[in-house]
């Protein structure tokens, strides 16, 4: 089935895991998905990892078009306005409207091992800090402004920001900025969605549980075909996020989610979708906040 059959759709971060999944889906979906990230343009590489394909945007936009889809490749860096301005500037001249957005990029990983990831916050290095906010929340923001603005000449639109599941009054994810952060891109999706929903656009916050992107698989020294030997074994592929937001996209009443920070597993039981080995993972259980 082709249900986004001719809705444009963005994703930025797109070069490779979370990113890629959802662009891929929105691919099988039969969508025309611009995909964006840093890696592949001048030789730029955001990561060490030997995959089996090259994790850049071209790639991804590749296999959105062999998904069924229309994959468009756009070098952009989010941390550098102009270029984000100049992304949506080209999207609006070839497409006229923007029906889904997916903000995506994130860096804040880069650097991961020139300082300890999990020390107490007096440790961490500001540098760390400022990297995340620059490549996650202010990114999103951005981005989010910059779609917002063509959405409103249409007067529909949806707003994915992804993130990561933090429990209310509990720290255990063991990294004080991150932790921040992540909070933080989870209540600009609700203060989004306030100024939002009366122009009919919906923006919401979406967590996925663990993944086994590229990196984690190189990290474990497996692959798709042999992870479930590995700690591994209990993951969401990347594309399980992407068919989260395929559901929420097709979903006429997803204007109801406006401002919450939804789980992808969750979402798979609501909307009926499994991960692409026929499993059904929801690592955090029923938990949702708003």
């Amino acid at each position: 089935m082709r249900e986004l059959k001719g809705k444009i759709a963005l994703v930025t971060g797109a070069g490779r895991g979370g990113g890629r999944g959802i662009a891929t889906e929105l691919g099988v979906s039969g969508a025309i998905v611009y995909v964006t990230g840093r890696s592949g343009r001048d030789g730029i590489v955001t990561s060490e990892t030997k995959a089996k394909y090259p994790l850049t945007v071209d790639e991804t936009a590749r296999i959105v078009t062999e998904s069924g889809g229309m994959g468009i490749a756009i070098y952009c860096d989010h941390t550098r306005d102009e270029e984000a301005e100049a992304l949506y500037q080209r999207i609006e001249d070839e497409q006229g409207r923007l029906d889904i957005l997916v903000n995506n990029a994130w860096g804040g990983y880069e650097g991961y091992n020139d300082a300890p990831f999990d020390s107490p916050f007096w440790e961490q290095p500001m540098w760390r800090l400022d990297r995340m906010y620059t490549t996650g929340l202010r990114s999103h923001a951005l981005s989010s402004q910059l779609g917002a603005r063509l959405m409103l000449k249409q007067k529909q639109g949806l707003i994915v920001n992804t993130t990561t599941h933090m429990k209310p009054d509990v720290y255990d994810n063991g990294s004080p900025f991150y932790d921040v952060i992540k909070s933080a891109i989870a209540r600009l999706s609700f203060v989004m969605a306030q100024d939002l929903l009366s122009h009919n656009i919906t923006a919401l916050a979406l967590a996925p549980g663990w993944m086994r992107t590229e990196d984690m698989l190189n990290g474990f020294n497996t692959d798709e075909e042999h992870f479930r030997q590995t700690p591994l074994a209990k993951t969401e592929s990347p594309r399980y996020i992407g068919r989260a937001v395929v559901a929420l996209a097709c979903d006429k009443n997803v204007a109801a989610k406006a401002g919450k920070t939804l789980l992808t597993g969750a979402l798979a039981r609501e909307y009926n979708f499994i991960d692409i080995d026929a499993t059904q993972p929801n690592f955090y259980g029923s938990a949702s906040k708003s």
